[in-house]
């Protein structure tokens, strides 16, 4: 998606909104012009990241999955092991009640691995699953990863996870992402791929397009 010269600044601002446009108008200190290009460049960025962190996601849950399918059988979505092995707060968001939410709709678990919000994926991730899920398996489950101890692989997989929810997030609602490290992000996506397979990683490298937008930075 190429670039484009905005031919009427003060018509696109109005049609963007002042409040939306003025952290733009901030970022090049105040010139019209300059700063519907960033946007612009915002948007076009923000959709190329939208490929890798699909397979970022999907590749990662897809590795959850098998983990949990070993450890609690097929329909590991209704093992009242598994439900009991979740965090229950009181207060917040409850990954117990997540997995009942879901089971109660959803027929199968593949449909309840579609339906399960990010952060439960993520929040798999944690040291309170180490001797159940990572220890014995993690080491399968992203056979990409170089020699390294369970629980760093374990933390190194949450730590991309939570950059790609932050960026996820600010890409689900059309907001600046102009202040993170890009490619960073980026290359926490790719590593997710990289450590699930190699071959999908390749692939989505020759797909991407977010590094060159990230470079074409106005």
């Amino acid at each position: 998606m190429p670039a484009a010269t905005p031919t009427n600044p003060a018509a696109i601002q109005a049609a963007l909104s002042l409040p939306r446009s003025g952290t733009y108008i901030a970022a090049v200190g105040g010139d019209l012009t300059r700063a519907m290009d960033l946007y612009g460049w915002n948007a076009r960025t923000s959709a190329n990241l939208m490929l890798p962190s699909h397979f970022a996601e999907v590749v990662t849950r897809n590795a959850a999955a098998e983990v949990l399918e070993a450890v609690y059988g097929a329909r590991w979505p209704w093992s009242s092991t598994f439900e009991a092995s979740l965090p229950h707060p009181a207060q917040g968001w409850s990954a117990r009640r997540e997995i009942r939410n879901v089971r109660a709709n959803q027929p199968t678990t593949g449909k309840v691995i579609a339906e399960l919000k990010f952060v439960f994926w993520q929040k798999l991730f944690t040291k309170r699953h180490d001797v159940r899920l990572w220890a014995p398996h993690i080491a399968t489950a992203f056979p990409g990863a170089p020699a390294m101890p369970a629980a760093s692989l374990r933390d190194r997989v949450y730590r991309d996870l939570e950059a790609l929810r932050l960026l996820r997030n600010r890409l689900a609602h059309h907001e600046p992402v102009i202040t993170r490290n890009l490619l960073d992000d980026l290359n926490r996506m790719l590593d997710l791929v990289e450590l699930r397979n190699a071959d999908t990683a390749a692939w989505v490298r020759t797909m991407e397009d977010a590094t060159q937008s990230i470079a074409e930075r106005p």
